[in-house]
């Protein structure tokens, strides 16, 4: 599977392999980038996130969101070990839930 996982509890070791992924994730955000999804965690419930896009028409810019919310399925499914129909259900589960509190 991906190596790209990070345990929040795996001392300063885990801690630096964060801020490396941080980094790395910064870099790949250059001038060629047209769309950009940032989501943060805290303590294992609050989320922050944040969607910006740039596209010429509607239609591209809901291609674009789309693609970003796929991209984003399919790696929460391999990382799972289980299909995309689960999680993206879960994450409508999810979804429902937070707009309730």
């Amino acid at each position: 599977m991906s190596d790209d996982t990070h345990s929040p509890d795996t001392g300063a070791d885990g801690d630096d392999e964060f801020a490396e992924r941080l980094e790395h994730a910064r870099s790949l955000i250059n001038d060629d980038a047209t769309a950009c999804y940032v989501g943060v965690v805290r303590q294992g419930r609050e989320i922050d996130s944040t969607f910006a896009q740039q596209a010429g028409d509607a239609q591209e810019e809901g291609m674009q969101a789309l693609s970003l919310l796929a991209s984003h399925l399919r790696l929460v499914a391999d990382e799972a070990g289980v299909d995309y129909a689960t999680v993206a259900g879960d994450a409508a589960t999810l979804a429902e839930r937070l707009d309730e509190e």
